[in-house]
């Protein structure tokens, strides 16, 4: 039987059986329309966190989840949240920025507005880190923009 399993009545594939040929001389493989179906009917939110990661993993930066607190580190990912928060009489913008795996905040102190820092936005933070509340802080960090 030369039918996928995958897409029963399938009429390019039934064709191929009827007249001999194998799904490959019509391009259609079982593994990659199964992979296909797979991908199609995961969640938006799902396919999102795994582009973010396989793309943060391709910079040079460490992963939120690796990063140990009171060391420098270099994260990459996409800003989830941006809040103006008073600490100490100032404004202080605070960055969260996710890369699939953990979140981190990046506190600008003095700061109301970034030019081009807004949700979605994917950047790179760079900076002494710290653990407060459960939560990962880099304060003041060098950021660089991408694409």
């Amino acid at each position: 039987n030369t039918t996928c399993p995958a897409a029963p009545g399938s009429a390019a594939i039934e064709a191929s059986a009827s007249q001999g040929s194998t799904r490959r001389e019509y391009g259609v493989n079982c593994m990659t329309l199964r992979s296909y179906v797979k991908r199609m009917t995961r969640p938006v939110a799902e396919q999102d966190r795994e582009d973010l990661v396989r793309f943060c993993h391709g910079l040079d930066a460490i992963s939120v989840r690796e990063v140990v607190p009171r060391t420098r580190a270099r994260v990459a990912g996409e800003v989830k949240f941006v809040r103006i928060v008073p600490r100490a009489g100032a404004p202080s913008l605070e960055v969260t920025v996710t890369d699939g795996e953990g979140q981190l905040v990046g506190v600008f102190f003095g700061r109301r507005k970034i030019p081009g820092v807004a949700t979605g936005r994917r950047l790179v933070f760079e900076g002494m880190t710290s653990l407060e509340g459960g939560r990962l802080y880099i304060y003041n960090p060098s950021y660089e923009l991408l694409g």
